[in-house]
């Protein structure tokens, strides 16, 4: 193992990541406000950000395999953030709902495997080399938090019909950002205490359950994700608070992150998922009774929880388990 090749790989991928959470950041809190300037109404707008769920199922285990097969992951990467970038101007440049559902439904089929894709990348180059996940992703988080900062500030001096475009603008970063990552490790170093690795993992049943609690913790978001701006907005909220709130949530993550590699070994992966869905729980029923600001600005720490610490727990259990 070079020094060199960690020192080249690690901020590269820094950069990849914040570039590539630099569009949720924007898109999760204001795409949902700028369908609504568009004229679409809650139901549909229900109906287009269901799209990329439809998307994912069609196009990432069809693109992840090929990719796997023929180990091409970082191409795979740099062809979905250029597809990624036109299909986002053609939604800009849609006109109506049913035009904007298909344009977004198009482009969803490259947006969607980008972050299996880019996790892929990540834990096997840094894991050849000896690094730990989170203080790398850490980057995407903080990213995140300048996007949601950007689109509230955006929003508030330019017209909300004009924010498809920071979001057409960040797609293209992504792009840029996979071409400056270096290729891939031809082989991968193997740990000094592998684990065991299981082949039939659909018969599998703890497997099965970590798939499941951390599929069902991170669905419970859907509803938070689409419509917490849009609540927010009709309450009277400028987009700087917005943005605000949304970054409260993404910095407690960022500090879960950062320790990881501090954590107890206590704090093995079903103990994280365990951790995340009472975050969660906690969280979605103190927004239940619709509390004040300052109320809500603590419920958003809870984040670290119930994202951050799933996303963790179910991450490293794969990466153990997964072949």
């Amino acid at each position: 193992m070079r020094t060199e090749e960690a020192t080249g790989l690690v901020p590269r991928l820094a950069i990849f990541y914040a570039a590539l959470f630099v569009l949720p950041g924007i898109q999760m809190p204001f795409f949902p406000v700028w369908l609504e300037a568009k004229g679409v109404d809650a139901g549909m707008i229900g109906v287009v950000l269901a799209a990329p769920i439809v998307a994912r199922l069609l196009a990432v285990p069809v693109l992840m395999r090929e990719a796997d097969r023929r180990d091409a992951v970082r191409a795979a990467l740099i062809v979905c953030g250029f597809a990624a970038s036109a299909g986002y101007t053609l939604v800009g440049l849609s006109a109506g709902a049913v035009l904007i559902l298909v344009a977004y439904a198009l482009t969803s089929l490259a947006t969607t495997p980008q972050m299996p894709l880019a996790e892929t990348y990540a834990l096997k180059e840094l894991a050849a080399r000896r690094r730990a996940y989170g203080p790398v992703r850490l980057w995407g988080s903080f990213a995140f938090i300048a996007g949601n900062f950007v689109a509230g500030f955006a929003a508030d001096v330019i017209p909300v019909r004009d924010l498809i475009w920071l979001i057409v603008a960040a797609s293209v970063l992504i792009a840029v950002a996979a071409l400056a990552l270096p290729p891939m490790t031809p082989r991968a170093i193997e740990p000094s205490t592998p684990h065991p690795v299981r082949q039939n993992l659909w018969r599998d049943r703890p497997f099965i359950a970590v798939v499941a609690a951390a599929s069902f913790i991170q669905a419970s978001h859907a509803e938070f994700y689409g419509f917490s701006a849009v609540q927010w907005s009709a309450a009277g909220f400028d987009g700087t608070v917005i943005a605000a709130l949304w970054a409260l949530g993404v910095a407690a993550e960022i500090v879960l992150f950062a320790l990881q590699s501090r954590l107890p070994p206590f704090f093995e992966p079903t103990v994280l998922l365990l951790v995340g869905a009472c975050g969660g729980a906690l969280r979605w029923i103190g927004m239940a009774f619709d509390p004040p600001a300052f109320m809500l600005a603590a419920l958003q720490l809870l984040h670290a929880l119930s994202f951050g610490a799933t996303h963790l727990g179910a991450l490293a259990f794969v990466a153990k388990t997964a072949p």
